[in-house]
């Protein structure tokens, strides 16, 4: 997987958590799967196409997608309903969206598809792609990850 695939995938994560949430995402692990198995509840898929194809997943415990979801709209959030999910998709799409901005700037055509949101513990999501790179982030309202599975 290509170094110049990754850069504008994070550095659209940093902008957007920094620019909606007002927080500074620091990176943490990175690290090489076979396949996509994440623990946590709130899974956003968005999918690429063009140049590039495959998966960006971003996972968050419910913790933090009701932390995030309540500071993006200002109202006490208590379970992983249809609001929080639909607002967390938009947030995904918000990221992807920028991301194809950067990867546009390296001569490759890329777009992505609305979000699907996968909700539940121990979720395996697969994809055509031969490895998953996943990387944590930490903020003050808890870590999540973001993962690539792209071709």
């Amino acid at each position: 997987m290509d170094v110049k695939y990754l850069n504008p995938i994070i550095a659209a994560t940093d902008s957007v958590f920094e620019t909606m949430l007002s927080l500074k995402p620091e990176k943490g692990k990175v690290s090489f799967q076979e396949e996509l198995i994440t623990d946590k509840e709130a899974n956003v898929i968005i999918g690429m196409t063009g140049d590039i194809r495959g998966s960006i997943v971003y996972s968050f415990s419910e913790e933090m997608a009701l932390k995030v979801v309540e500071a993006m709209s200002g109202m006490k959030m208590n379970t992983l309903d249809k609001f929080v999910t639909s607002a967390m998709g938009e947030l995904g799409n918000i990221i992807s969206g920028k991301a194809t901005v950067g990867l546009s700037e390296q001569d490759l055509e890329c777009d992505i598809v609305p979000p699907q949101i996968v909700t539940g513990k121990e979720i395996n999501i697969t994809s055509e792609a031969d490895s998953v790179l996943m990387v944590n982030f930490n903020t003050d309202l808890g870590d999540f990850d973001v993962s690539f599975a792209i071709k």
